[in-house]
């Protein structure tokens, strides 16, 4: 069994604090200070997003959500979404599984070698 000290995990500001990280999941602390958001953005895993302190302020397909401390928000793979702290806000990010399909990590070395020409035949 591993166990953390959430709260007690000095996480600073625009510096993602990786609790965990095994095939099957990536667990990553997040610091919003109030005001800051992280813009629209997708992941290539199911992601799970909770609120520890705070306040948040979310959008996925148009929907707006807002909450505190025990928000739980689940994005599928690819969703896109923004994040907004309303306050200083700490925060959990579950990506699942870890790395996701398409994911850089996931890659063979193979892929990785001409992924920048597919990525320019995309532009």
């Amino acid at each position: 069994m591993k166990t953390w000290d959430i709260r007690g995990l000095g996480v600073e500001a625009h510096k993602p604090h990786i609790v965990s990280s095994t095939d099957a999941a990536r667990v990553i602390a997040l610091h919003l200070p109030e005001g800051d958001q992280m813009q629209e953005h997708m992941v290539h895993e199911r992601a799970w997003l909770v609120v520890l302190d705070g306040e948040l302020e979310m959008v996925a397909n148009g929907e707006h959500t807002t909450g505190g401390p025990g928000l739980l928000a689940e994005f599928d793979p690819g969703e896109a979404h923004e994040v907004r702290a309303k306050a200083d806000t700490r925060l959990l990010l579950f990506l699942a599984p870890w790395p996701g399909e398409g994911h850089p990590g996931a890659m063979s070395l193979a892929d990785k070698e001409h992924a920048r020409e597919r990525a320019c035949e995309h532009d």
